[in-house]
């Protein structure tokens, strides 16, 4: 059974730690898209580990992990992850794989990823980690495959600091590399189950997302297809991960966005307890309450089948919990989420006040077990987007971690 993983806001919604936690019922992990821009926290066993390109699964000894052909890998980024993993005691030999149709990240694509962010009249926002640039090379058709470190005429038109920077990594590269269409069709028992890792958050998506403050690759479930060679009739389930609250990082618009601080400093109370701090980049996230509107775009545009609630323990200590349900502009109000960017830059929120429940969830193990406000709230949300919420998320531990109905397809 192949099960896709995204996320169903703006990114930083704790995909990590879901995919952490189902990884311990699989064989395969496979990321599908993004590159080292990308930052996954996950609290295993209380050790935390920090992930921007290997994909989650890798915590687990019996688990293979895959660099899918969506992503774009910086070589001495990778690495550098690899070596940190094994200080920690993770032994990651034999283990991890890239597919040879993934391109790689150049020395001189992150030099003009800066350069082309600070020339822009309005920024994006970038991580300055060449992600963005290797892309566009890619739609250019003069990027580099793990495949073509062999295409000595390919790599004769790049510069020479590149090529010496290939040369240098090309042998231990090429030891990682696999067709991952064949892998995947042939390499995997059908009855095993398989996990595809996105990356980033749907409103990031290059197509779907708030364009063109969004990422440069497939953050989509669409992406779930190329990044891994599965055909779309292969993927059984697409589970959705949002917050409890929205967060961005960066430039563009965030209807639901809390602005100029309130009476209960609610802001910072959800900032600092909910730890909104890119893990890439340490940047402060912009908070907004929990955005329905976006939220039901993404479950549509993305064939979400369920959806995993994380970050609900940061309500704890809240009277009363706002959720964004439509959006004022100067001359309407809307209940779909639009794609004009200066009509998200005016809008704002309609919100709905939902009590709060004044109580720590965190040790709470079985779902009828929570506050009733909780369920009350989980349940409007689900009444809202139409999706069920399959799991819930209520600390940053593995087994705080609710599991309603299991997206392998067995009820809990």
């Amino acid at each position: 059974m192949n099960v896709v993983v995204i996320g169903a806001q703006w990114g930083d919604e704790g995909k990590g730690k879901i995919v952490d936690y189902l990884s311990s019922e699989v064989r395969t992990v496979l990321r599908f898209s993004g590159g080292a821009n990308a930052g996954h926290t996950i609290v295993h066993d209380d050790i935390t580990y920090k992930l921007h390109l290997v994909p989650s699964g890798i915590i687990y000894e019996g688990t293979e992990v895959i660099l899918g052909s969506g992503m774009v890998i910086d070589p001495e980024a990778l690495f550098a992850e690899l070596r940190e993993l094994e200080t920690m005691g993770i032994s990651w030999q034999g283990r991890v794989f890239i597919s040879d149709r993934a391109h790689l990240v150049l020395p001189s694509h992150r030099r003009e990823d800066v350069e082309r962010d600070e020339a822009r009249r309005n920024p994006i926002g970038t991580t300055g980690r060449g992600i963005g640039v290797a892309y566009a090379h890619k739609a250019h058709r003069d990027g580099v495959r793990l495949a073509d470190l062999e295409w000595t005429d390919h790599l004769a038109t790049l510069t020479q600091e590149d090529q010496e920077f290939l040369a240098a990594w090309k042998d231990r590269l090429s030891e990682l590399a696999i067709d991952v269409a064949v892998h995947m069709h042939e390499g995997i028992d059908p009855g095993e189950h398989v996990l595809l890792e996105g990356a980033q958050g749907a409103l990031l998506d290059l197509d779907l997302g708030t364009y063109p403050y969004v990422s440069s690759g497939m953050s989509s479930s669409a992406g779930a297809i190329t990044g891994s060679g599965l055909g779309f009739n292969k993927l059984d389930h697409v589970l959705g991960v949002f917050k409890a609250y929205s967060t961005r990082v960066g430039h563009g618009p965030f209807p639901s966005e809390i602005e100029g601080g309130n009476q209960n400093d609610l802001e910072n109370h959800i900032r600092e307890t909910g730890r909104e701090y890119g893990v890439t980049t340490g940047r402060a996230r912009r908070v907004g309450y929990l955005d329905l509107v976006a939220l039901r775009y993404a479950c549509r545009t993305n064939g979400i089948d369920s959806l995993a609630l994380t970050h609900l323990d940061v309500y704890d200590d809240l009277e009363e919990i706002k959720a964004c349900i439509g959006y004022e502009t100067e001359d309407r109000t809307l209940d779909s989420f639009p794609s004009s960017i200066p009509l998200l830059e005016e809008a704002r929120p309609v919100t709905m006040s939902l009590p709060g429940w004044r109580t720590p969830i965190g040790e709470i193990r079985e779902y009828d077990r929570l506050p009733r406000e909780a369920r009350d709230y989980i349940s409007f949300i689900e009444e809202y987007v139409h999706v069920p919420v399959s799991m819930v998320s209520i600390g940053y531990r593995r087994d705080q971690t609710i599991v309603r109905t299991s997206v392998w397809g067995d009820r809990k």
